[in-house]
């Protein structure tokens, strides 16, 4: 099977399989998994992401997608909603209880607004419709791997003149360390995870807390607060944990 124009990908490795419908192509940077049965698709993304430098891993279902995703570590997750085996939202829904945390990006024809809600709602991060422009789609991409590149792969985070050390779980403040309770840590690597992307006061007590946001709303945001007083230069203006008014909290690190 041919992919891609002879001499277009120069000098970078490429080593291509196919097996129960998965295909692989090994590229040197960050790691891409893509769930998308359509086979033209599949070769044409694929190409690209290997010319833009990624690594990337192909299944044309979602039974395989999720057995992929769990055990190998990916940087991002690119999946369409109308796969056999396990639908994406299905899929989308299930990475996300079986705690994988990397950015999911949805690519799909399926374009209705309620789609899209349904789909940012069980954990995916950005949406996008088919047909697409592909250089914005190297943007979206480019962006979410910038916004997830605190995985559980990666030890330390820094930023200014905070330094999280989650192996540790100690964080440190211009060089001080800075005592959080077992929940505010999580509450922070939570945050930390997702940051630049606005997060809803529910989506975060359901994910942290396992609680109904409307019941506990006042839960986080003393929480926030907390975090606030010991990591934010002057917790009166926040600039690390910011509020995004009428939906929650986003954290800009």
């Amino acid at each position: 099977m041919e992919h891609g124009r002879p001499g277009a990908l120069g000098n970078r490795p490429r080593v291509v399989s196919t097996v129960n419908c998965v295909l692989s192509i090994h590229g040197m940077n960050e790691n891409i998994l893509l769930v998308e049965d359509e086979q033209a698709l599949r070769m044409v993304l694929g190409d690209r992401l290997l010319n833009e430098g990624y690594a990337v891993d192909f299944a044309c279902d979602g039974v395989t997608g999720f057995q992929k995703a769990i055990s190998v570590r990916f940087d991002l997750i690119i999946l369409d909603i109308l796969l056999p085996g396990r639908n994406g939202f299905d899929l989308c829904r299930d990475l996300r209880l079986a705690g994988i945390e990397v950015p999911i990006l949805i690519l799909t024809g399926r374009d209705t607004t309620t789609d899209k809600i349904v789909g940012l709602k069980l954990g995916a991060d950005d949406y996008i419709t088919k047909p697409f422009d592909m250089q914005e789609l190297v943007a979206r991409i480019e962006a979410l791997l910038r916004r997830g590149s605190v995985l559980p792969g990666k030890v330390v985070y820094a930023s200014g003149p905070i330094t999280v050390d989650f192996s540790a779980m100690e964080v440190k403040k211009a060089g001080v360390s800075v005592r959080l309770s077992a929940l505010e840590f999580r509450l922070l690597r939570y945050l930390l995870r997702r940051r630049g992307v606005g997060l809803s006061r529910e989506k975060i007590l359901q994910d942290v807390w396992g609680y109904d946001g409307v019941t506990h709303s006042r839960t986080l945001d003393v929480h926030i607060a907390g975090l606030r007083q010991k990591l934010e230069s002057n917790p009166s203006q926040p600039r690390l944990i910011v509020t995004v008014p009428g939906l929650g909290y986003r954290y800009e690190g």
